[in-house]
C-alpha cells in the first residue's frame, strides 16, 4: 500500500451501507474517517411544512456545511474517507426537489450556478466507492438497521434517488470509480464479502495513488 495521502469517498442511497463500509475502510487501512457532518439545519422544520418555498434555502444551507467538510478532508494533514460526498446533495437530492416540483426552476439554477462555481476549486477525492444497491436491497438494510424515521421512506422515492446516482456515475469523470454491488455482497455480515472489497480498493488506490 502506497504512503501517499488518499482521498476515498463512499456514495450511494439511504440504506446502501455507506457508514459501514467507512468504518470497516478506516479500521482497515488506518484512515481517519470523516461521517456526515451533524449540523442543525435551522430552515428543516419550515422546509417539511412548506418544502416549495424552504427548498432552496435547505439545499444552500446543507451545500455550504458539505463544502466546509470537504475542504477540511482535503487539508486533512493523513488518508481519509468520507461517508457521502458534496456532490450527491447537489446531483442526487437538490435535482430530486426541483424534478418533483419542490424547487422552482429560478430556485434551481441559481442553486446549480452556486454549487458549480464552488465545487470547481475542490479537488476531487482520489476515487469514489460507489455502493450500487436495488430498492428491496436497500429496503432490507432500512428495516434490518431500525431507524424509526427510515422505515416511512417510500419505496418510489428510493426508485427516483437511484435513478440519480446511476445517472450521476456514469457521467462522472473527475476521478476513478470503484462500483459495488450491493445486490450481491453483504460485507457487513460475510468477512469473505468485505476481504473481496478491501482487496478491491487496495489494488485501486495502488493504481491512482
Amino acid at each position: 500500500m502506497t504512503s501517499a495521502k488518499s482521498f476515498i469517498a463512499v456514495a450511494g442511497n439511504i440504506g446502501a451501507g455507506k457508514s459501514t463500509l467507512t468504518r470497516f475502510l478506516s479500521n482497515t487501512f488506518g484512515w481517519e474517517p470523516f461521517f456526515e457532518a451533524a449540523a442543525e439545519n435551522p430552515y428543516l422544520s419550515d422546509f417539511y411544512q412548506d418544502m416549495r418555498r424552504w427548498s432552496f434555502h435547505s439545499q444552500v444551507f446543507y451545500l455550504g456545511k458539505r463544502l466546509e467538510h470537504h475542504r477540511l478532508l482535503c487539508d486533512h494533514p493523513g488518508s481519509v474517507v468520507q461517508d457521502r460526498t458534496v456532490y450527491e446533495d447537489a446531483e442526487i437530492f437538490a435535482r430530486n426537489l426541483y424534478e418533483q416540483g419542490q424547487m422552482s426552476e429560478r430556485d434551481y439554477d441559481a442553486y446549480r450556478r452556486l454549487y458549480c462555481a464552488v465545487s470547481s476549486f475542490l479537488p476531487p477525492p482520489h476515487l469514489i466507492i460507489y455502493l450500487r444497491a436495488s430498492v428491496s436491497t436497500l429496503t432490507h438494510h432500512i428495516q434490518r438497521r431500525g431507524h424509526d424515521y427510515e422505515r416511512a421512506i417510500p419505496r418510489d422515492y428510493l426508485e427516483r434517488l437511484n435513478n440519480l446516482y446511476n445517472a450521476w456515475i456514469e457521467d462522472w469523470t473527475l476521478c476513478p470509480v470503484l462500483t459495488i454491488d450491493m445486490d450481491r455482497l453483504d460485507f457487513q455480515h460475510n468477512p469473505s464479502d468485505l476481504d473481496e472489497i478491501v482487496h478491491r480498493v487496495r489494488a485501486r488506490i495502488e493504481r491512482v495513488s
